[in-house]
């Protein structure tokens, strides 16, 4: 489908879904975005749900400015993954000791290393940049500094919540594998940090819902948080990158017989800010659960734990500022799922994959989520499939 285009106070709001299935809440945050005085353009995405300040789901376009609650909380989250050479074929009948060994090799939750994972010793891995990037510690914001040495053991770690690492298989029946993480606490604390800093500004005393407040260009404030959002955001694709290769090692070691190969990375934020130019104006460009979809780029849309995922090739629509849906998107809250759904509700939606079945993830149940066929054809003018896959191996946070 196309869009779908209702009024807003400075920009029109576009819907890539029915108005009627986003819930009022939601709806009422785009209103609120639509009337900031930076705004330049509001695309909204078929998984779109409520969320705090902005919608999960919203792609936000903004002249000299940028929301840090439009970003998210978890700066830098996003998607990873990789083809192999395995085939189902490869796979053995139980799948419970490759999970084992998953869990075993990428601590989860709130879990981190004993010791930070040494990336010059991981099969393959480029280590370019590593020492600048931590380096680069030394000038984020002074209040969460003193994280440095949680923040070294957490990389290359999954955290909670709606991140997983899978073992999957397409329609062909290779074995891809594939995860979803971001920037981990630090990354949390300083989206804390500077939204925090951002409520407090004169020029954002008189907006409509104070977790939209915004720094404006050519302020210290920005400067500083520019600094920091950049840094987040590298640290979660070197998190994602990290946990690859630890997951690659763990294929290595359970399928040394089929000796794996492993194809180039596909690697795409979802909660996050870019440079980006349109209509002849430079922009920030803000994606809380949407990924880019530029021409030709490759991307990532899951679905829940039991469904499946899809790899995507963007189109380069630009009423959508070249972007798509991050994944299926919530259909309730957390709390709803978890009065809604059992046990036992959880063991029959995720029948066939190898994952976790106790009352700690039912908030992530399938049925919490709204059907991923429909989101993928919702937006079909913004992105086409490259490969549907099943997961047969979930670990979750």
């Amino acid at each position: 489908m196309s869009y779908v285009e209702i009024p807003g106070a400075k920009v029109p709001i576009r819907l890539w879904t029915d108005p009627a299935t986003v819930e009022e809440g939601a709806l009422q945050q785009l209103r609120n975005v639509a009337t900031l005085p930076w705004i330049k353009g509001l695309a909204v995405m078929p998984d779109v749900h409520y969320g705090k300040g902005a919608t999960v789901g919203s792609v936000i376009a903004m002249r000299g400015a940028v929301c840090p609650a439009a970003v998210g909380v978890d700066i830098g989250c996003g998607m990873s993954a990789v083809r192999t050479s395995l085939t189902a074929d490869d796979l053995p009948g139980d799948l419970s000791r490759l999970r084992s060994r998953i869990e075993q090799m990428i601590p989860v939750g709130r879990g981190m290393h004993d010791s930070p994972v040494d990336p010059a010793r991981l099969h393959g891995f480029t280590t370019g940049g590593w020492d600048d990037f931590w380096g680069r510690f030394d000038g984020v914001a002074e209040a969460v500094r003193f994280r440095q040495e949680r923040a070294t053991k957490q990389m290359g770690t999954l955290g909670s919540g709606n991140h997983f690492v899978e073992v999957c298989t397409d329609t062909t029946g290779a074995v891809w594998l594939m995860l979803h993480s971001g920037s981990r606490n630090i990354g949390k604390e300083l989206a804390e940090h500077h939204i925090g800093v951002a409520q407090k500004l004169p020029h954002n005393q008189g907006l409509v819902d104070r977790d939209l407040a915004v720094f404006v260009a050519d302020t210290p404030q920005m400067a500083a948080y520019r600094n920091d959002l950049f840094w987040a955001q590298e640290y979660a694709k070197r998190n994602r990158s990290i946990m690859m290769a630890l997951l690659k090692d763990v294929i290595r070691k359970e399928f040394k017989k089929a000796k794996p190969a492993f194809e180039a990375e596909i690697s795409a934020h979802h909660n996050y800010v870019a440079e980006e130019r349109y209509d002849g104006m430079d922009l920030l460009v803000t994606r809380k659960g949407a990924i880019r979809a530029g021409s030709g780029e490759f991307g990532i849309i899951p679905g829940s734990m039991g469904t499946g995922s899809y790899i995507v090739k963007g189109l380069g629509n630009a009423d959508s500022f070249n972007s798509a849906s991050h994944g299926a998107g919530r259909r309730m809250s957390r709390n709803a799922a978890k009065r809604r759904f059992s046990t036992k509700d959880l063991e029959e939606q995720t029948r066939g994959v190898e994952c976790r079945k106790d009352s700690g993830v039912v908030d992530e149940i399938p049925g919490a989520y709204k059907p991923i066929e429909q989101v993928i054809d919702q937006q079909r003018d913004l992105v086409e499939v490259v490969a549907k896959l099943k997961q047969v191996v979930c670990v979750k946070g």
